[in-house]
């Protein structure tokens, strides 16, 4: 993979271990020359990560809603900087612009883009891998939920599988690597791609 999206909070939280951990991600994109596209903000653990790309010499590109330019504090030392009208747009050129996603911990606003890119994944609408980095079981309570779901009928398991877990960047990486995604659902109709 060239480049990956990754979705995590503008706040920086109270778990050194999660700060830690996003700074690594970053420094292990940079090494690994894997862009990172992300909120654009320096704030938060997405300034983190974004801290390990640019300290490491990688490629960092920023997309944010113009409304947010402001709140979120744009970092000034991204490679590129893309400004856009909303919300919806931000997250559609940020999938434009990557080859995967990871999730790493954050709030409302990184649940919602991992539901978004998942329904898209399940729907066909993408093969892109998708990545959940499970640091001190931060997301446990949501792979529990989402088991929940399969036990109760309303998600498939293979659609669950189709999102890889693993608590260390490098066992995410190697999974995202070697993912092989699921065919397109049989119902689609091609045109609504």
């Amino acid at each position: 993979m060239k480049s990956i999206a990754v979705f995590c909070g503008s706040s920086q939280g109270n778990d050194s271990k999660i700060v830690n951990e996003a700074y690594q991600l970053g420094k292990t994109f940079a090494n690994q020359n894997i862009t990172l596209v992300y909120g654009a903000a320096k704030i938060g653990i997405m300034g983190t990560v974004a801290k390990g790309v640019i300290e490491g010499n990688g490629t960092v590109v920023g997309v944010i809603p113009v409304f947010l330019k402001t709140k979120e504090i744009v970092n000034t030392q991204l490679t590129e900087l893309i400004i856009t009208d909303n919300m919806h747009d931000r997250k559609v050129i940020m999938y434009e612009k990557s080859d995967g996603f990871i999730i790493i911990p954050g709030g409302f606003g990184t649940m919602d883009e991992f539901f978004e890119i998942t329904t898209w994944g399940q729907l066909g609408l993408h093969t892109k891998p998708i990545g959940i980095l499970n640091t001190n079981g931060y997301y446990d309570a949501l792979i529990a939920q989402c088991k929940m779901m399969v036990a109760r009928g309303f998600l498939k398991q293979e659609n669950l599988d189709a999102v890889v877990v693993d608590a260390s960047i490098e066992g995410l990486l190697v999974q995202m690597n070697n993912y092989k995604p699921l065919p397109a659902p049989q119902w689609l109709n091609k045109e609504g791609l």
